[in-house]
C-alpha cells in the first residue's frame, strides 16, 4: 500500500541485512565488519539501520561525531561498540567515557587529551589512532618513534586499533592506494615491532571490499555505501567486482497538480524551459529542500507511470515539474518515483549523480528530513 505522505522513502530492512551479510561473506570470518551509520546512515535512518545491523550480529558501528554516538546510546544501542571516526572536540571529551564511545584519535595531542580524560575519570578509554597515510585529511603524520614516545607517557588511555583512510581506492589508474597501504603497513609493522599490541587494524571501506583489495582489509573493514546497495564504479583496469549488493531505498513523491500547457509556455523560475509543443506536465511535491538536487534542473529524470521522463525547468524548493506527455493515467495524488524502480524503468543514486555532476553519496545523504522514512 502507498504511504500517506507527500514524499517518502521506502527503506528495506532485509536488503540492508542482506547487503551486510554479503560483505561478511566476501571478507570472511577472520575480518570484523563495522557498519558505518554516520550521516543518518547515508539518508536511510541511523537508528533503524543500527538496529538491523546489531540484529545481524554486528559488533561495531561507525559514526562521524560524538553527537551521533550519543544519539545511538540514548536510543538503546548499548551492546555494540561505536567508533567515532571524526574524532572529538574538547567539550566532548567526557562524553566519550560516559557513553562508552571509542574515538578515532588523529594527533599526538589528542592521545594526550584522551589519556587525561581516562586518568580523571578512572576509566581506561580505548581509542584507534588514525594515520594520515597520504590522503591529507585527518590523521597523524608523526613518525613511529614520535608515536611510541607519546604512548610511553600516556598509560591511562588504551591504544586498541590503528586505522587509515584511502583516498582513491576505486581508481586503478592511480598508484595512490598502493602508496598509502605501503605507508600504513610500514607504520603497523614498526609499532608492532616495538611491542605495541594492536587488537584491530583497518584501512578499507566499501570500494576495497567490493574490488577485493585484500591487502587493505587487515582484520577489520568499514562497510558504508555498500550496506545501502552501492559500490563506486572503478576507473582503469580494475578486477571484477566481488561484492553483490542492491539498493535498499526507494524514493517516492506525489503529484500536487497535473495540467496541460501550450507550445511556447515557460516553466519554472527564470523561464529556463520553453515548451516546444503542447505538453502535459506534472508538479511533484518534492524539491531541493527535500533533496532533489537543483543541478537536475532541465537535465534530470524521474519515473512516472513506469517510464523515465524529464525534469522540466528549475527545481524549486518544494516542487519539481516533470513531463507527463507520455501518459494520461496520472492525476493529483498519484505517485512518481524519484529514485528506485517502477515497471521496466529504474533510476539509482549513481545514475542521478551522473546527471547532477556529483556522487552517489551526495544524492543519498541529501534526501531531507521532511521526506518520511517508511521501513519495510
Amino acid at each position: 500500500m502507498p504511504a500517506p505522505f507527500r514524499s517518502y522513502a521506502l527503506v528495506s530492512r532485509e536488503q540492508i541485512a542482506r547487503n551486510y551479510r554479503n560483505v561478511q561473506s566476501v571478507v570472511g570470518p577472520g575480518v570484523e565488519v563495522a557498519g558505518v551509520v554516520k550521516a543518518d546512515a547515508y539518508g536511510h535512518g541511523m537508528l533503524e539501520v543500527a538496529r538491523v545491523l546489531t540484529a545481524q550480529g554486528a559488533r561495531w558501528l561507525a559514526v562521524s561525531s560524538v553527537e551521533e554516538g550519543t544519539l545511538l546510546r540514548d536510543a538503546g544501542i548499548h551492546q555494540t561498540r561505536i567508533l567515532v571516526m571524526g574524532g572529538f572536540l574538547p567539550h566532548e571529551r567526557e562524553a566519550l567515557v560516559e557513553y562508552h564511545l571509542t574515538p578515532a584519535v588523529h594527533s599526538l595531542d589528542q592521545i594526550r587529551e584522551a589519556d587525561a580524560v581516562a586518568r580523571s575519570s578512572g576509566a581506561q578509554l580505548p581509542y584507534h589512532l588514525k594515520i594520515d597515510s597520504g590522503m591529507g585529511r585527518l590523521g597523524t603524520r608523526a613518525s613511529a618513534s614520535e608515536i611510541l614516545a607519546v604512548l610511553a607517557e600516556t598509560p591511562h588511555a588504551k591504544l586498541e586499533g590503528l586505522m587509515t583512510h584511502l583516498a582513491s581506492s576505486a581508481d586503478y589508474t592511480s598508484a595512490q592506494t598502493d602508496e598509502q597501504l605501503a605507508c600504513f603497513h610500514a607504520m603497523t609493522e614498526a609499532l608492532r615491532g616495538a611491542g605495541v599490541k594492536l587488537a584491530l587494524v583497518h584501512a578499507s571501506s566499501s570500494n576495497p571490499i567490493g574490488y577485493g583489495r585484500r591487502e587493505g582489509w587487515y582484520n577489520m573493514v568499514r562497510a558504508g555505501l555498500s550496506l545501502y546497495g552501492y559500490v563506486s564504479r572503478a576507473r582503469g583496469d580494475a578486477p571484477r567486482q566481488r561484492l553483490d549488493v542492491k539498493p535498499a531505498l526507494t524514493w517516492k513523491a506525489r503529484l500536487v497538480a497535473v495540467k496541460d500547457i501550450p507550445e511556447g509556455a515557460l516553466v519554472g523560475y527564470g523561464g529556463t524551459f520553453r515548451a516546444p509543443r503542447p505538453m502535459r506536465i506534472g508538479i511533484a511535491g518534492a524539491g531541493y529542500a527535500d533533496g532533489v538536487s537543483h543541478r537536475l534542473s532541465n537535465r534530470g529524470h524521474v519515473i512516472a507511470d513506469g517510464q523515465l521522463t524529464s525534469i522540466l525547468g528549475a527545481v524549486s524548493m518544494d516542487l519539481t515539474t516533470i513531463d507527463l506527455s507520455h501518459t494520461s493515467s496520472l492525476a493529483p495524488g498519484d505517485e512518481i518515483t524519484l529514485l528506485g524502480a517502477e515497471g521496466d524503468a529504474s533510476l539509482d543514486a549513481r545514475q542521478i549523480a551522473r546527471s547532477a555532476g556529483t556522487i552517489a553519496y551526495d544524492i543519498l545523504c541529501s534526501i531531507g528530513s521532511r521526506v518520511r522514512r517508511v521501513y519495510t
